[in-house]
Parts: structure tokens; C-alpha cells; sequence
């Protein structure tokens, strides 16, 4: 089972490292999902480079990464501080498997960064135009997977068109490329990076507007041991979110140097998602009509099994600032 070595963790217990008497973390490294190749790390980015996860206490020194799933999910927990942002649709995979996660944040409340795009001379223009079309996502069950099912359901069309799964998102550009598929999933930075040789057919926001992709997750034992150093996590990547959209030219630079990429391309991916409606990076509040969204599209391609799914027995919101909580 994919979770088992989670649980194996979660039962042994780890002993974690650089712990100061009074609960704040010394030099650590952060679990975040798609760090370096994704838009989710950028608050964490700007907060380490302008101290601010200092300033809330913790001494942020770099970060793990995977291509998603269930990879990030037992990094993090494998991690001095078991705690990460990651794929909800992971998190609520892993609950399910048994594993004692607690959500302690809001990370990425929409879709804005997800599209789908064809070849820059494609007559396709619309998501109506894919009527007898190929279109490729990732993996079954995967988010791509359950978005474009939902779109095309929601449309009346999810059988008017092949969809087929193209793996990775640089497989998938080689087979839009080759003409295996006439349209595939893009995400930013990539799309900043490939705009002048590709055009975006949809928007996945457009047809899905409340989406919840990550969350901050905990181990729920160490939670409770180590409130501080969770509170301390949040306040920093909050600092991070508020600058962010307060400089993003400046967090343009910051992610180009930490994603070793051109500013150019981080700029813009930066820009792209703060001109789309909604709020994309959550200063730490949860969404909860946009995490039903998530969990009914998972339940839709069989990701996990349909039944009651208690929120409250799951999330903790008392390390969020005030204004952070919900009114649930």
C-alpha cells in the first residue's frame, strides 16, 4: 500500500531534531510539494529570503520537495518537523489510509495556475471546440485527471472526447508536440516560460471556481507536543503571502533565484495568477467549499471512496490568526 511506510512512521514515532527548550525549531528544512517547479513554494520563498520565518521563531533553511501525491506526503512526514504543505487530495488520501494528519492552514485556494493548452497554431479556442478532440492528463485519479473530468462532465461532454494519459508535464508537451493529443494540462511557471509557442484553449478556474489544491498538514501527535514551532511555520508563510502580493516584482526575483530560473518567466507566472479572480495563495484561512470541491472530484474518478468526511475532525485552526478562521 502506498501509505504504509506513513504509518509505519506514525507508529514508531521520530525522534526530531533541533528542538529548542522553549519549542521554537532550530535550521530546518520545509516539505513543500513542487518546490522548484511549481507556483505553490513562492510565499515560502519571499519568507525565507526576507527573514521572515525568522522573525516568527524558526530558522527556515531550505526545502524538500517531490512531484506530488503521496511522495510529499511521507517526505513530510519523514521530516525533522512533520509538517508540509501538500496536495489536498494526498492529505485526504492518507487520512483515509489511517494516517493521524491534523490541517493547520490554507495553502493554494483555486485553480488559477492549471490550464490547458494546444499548439500555437491550433484552430482550438475554447473548451466547446474540443468536441472530437484528444486531450491528455496525467495519471488516472490524478488532480488532472478529476479536473478534466469535472469540466467536461459539467459541459455534456466528457464522452465526445478521448482522453488519454500523457504522464509527466514535459511527456505531456513532447506528445502534444509530436500530435499524440491535440490538447494537454499546463501549469506556471512552464506556461510563462512556453507562451509564445503554445495557446491556451481553458482555464481550469473558468470551469471550476472553487478548488482547494494544498494545505499545511501536521502529524497530529507532533502537534500537539509542538504547537509553537507550527504557529511559527504559518506566521512566516503568512508574511510570505502578504508581501508577496504587496512586491510581486520583487518575489519575481526572489523565486527566480530560488527556482534558478529567469525572472522574466517567474515574473510573469506571478502576475498571471494575481490577475485572475479569487484568491489563489491563502494567507492561512481554509476554504472549505473549495476542499468539498476537492474531495467530490476525487470521489468522482475513484481516488477514494465515497462516505461521510468530517472537517472538524481533521482540521485545527487555533495556531491561525484570528481573522484567519473560519465562522463555521
Amino acid at each position: 500500500m502506498i501509505f504504509k511506510p506513513l504509518l509505519k512512521l506514525a507508529a514508531n514515532g521520530l525522534l526530531l531534531a533541533g528542538l529548542l527548550a522553549g519549542g521554537q525549531a532550530g535550521a530546518v528544512n520545509l516539505t513543500v510539494t513542487h518546490w522548484a517547479d511549481g507556483m505553490y513554494g513562492a510565499p515560502f520563498a519571499v519568507a525565507m529570503e526576507k527573514g521572515f520565518f525568522k522573525d516568527a521563531g524558526i530558522d527556515v533553511t531550505g526545502f524538500i520537495t517531490s512531484q506530488g501525491g503521496g511522495t510529499t506526503v511521507r517526505n513530510a512526514m519523514a521530516s525533522d518537523i512533520p509538517y508540509g504543505e501538500v496536495a489536498l487530495s494526498a492529505a485526504i488520501a492518507a487520512i483515509k489510509q489511517g494516517v493521524k494528519l491534523t490541517i493547520v492552514h490554507g495553502g493554494v485556494l483555486s485553480l488559477a495556475d492549471n490550464v490547458w493548452v494546444a499548439m500555437k497554431d491550433s484552430p482550438l479556442s475554447s473548451i466547446q471546440d474540443l468536441k472530437g478532440k484528444r486531450l491528455g492528463y496525467s495519471s488516472p485519479k490524478s488532480v488532472t485527471d478529476m479536473v478534466s473530468t469535472i469540466a467536461l462532465t459539467n459541459r455534456g461532454m466528457l464522452d465526445s472526447v478521448e482522453r488519454k494519459t500523457v504522464g509527466s508535464l514535459s511527456s505531456a508537451y513532447t506528445a502534444l508536440r509530436e500530435g499524440g493529443v491535440d490538447v494537454i494540462y499546463m501549469t506556471e511557471p512552464v506556461l510563462s516560460r512556453e507562451k509564445d509557442n503554445i495557446k491556451i484553449v481553458f482555464r481550469s478556474q473558468d470551469e471550476i471556481p472553487h478548488m482547494t489544491q494544498t494545505v499545511g498538514v501536521v502529524r497530529s501527535d507532533y502537534l500537539k507536543k509542538n504547537p509553537k514551532v507550527i504557529q511559527s511555520i504559518i506566521e512566516g508563510r503568512r508574511k510570505g503571502v502578504e508581501y508577496l502580493m504587496k512586491h510581486p516584482d520583487e518575489a519575481g526575483d526572489i523565486l527566480a533565484r530560488q527556482y534558478k530560473m529567469d525572472p522574466k518567466i517567474t515574473k510573469s507566472a506571478i502576475n498571471d495568477i494575481l490577475s485572475a479572480k479569487g484568491t489563489y495563495w491563502s494567507t492561512g484561512k481554509l476554504d472549505y467549499e473549495g476542499m468539498d470541491g476537492m474531495l467530490k472530484g476525487l470521489v468522482l474518478v475513484k481516488a477514494v471512496e465515497a462516505g461521510p468526511f468530517d472537517w472538524a475532525a481533521i482540521v485545527d485552526e487555533s495556531l491561525l490568526p484570528a481573522d484567519q478562521r473560519s465562522k463555521k
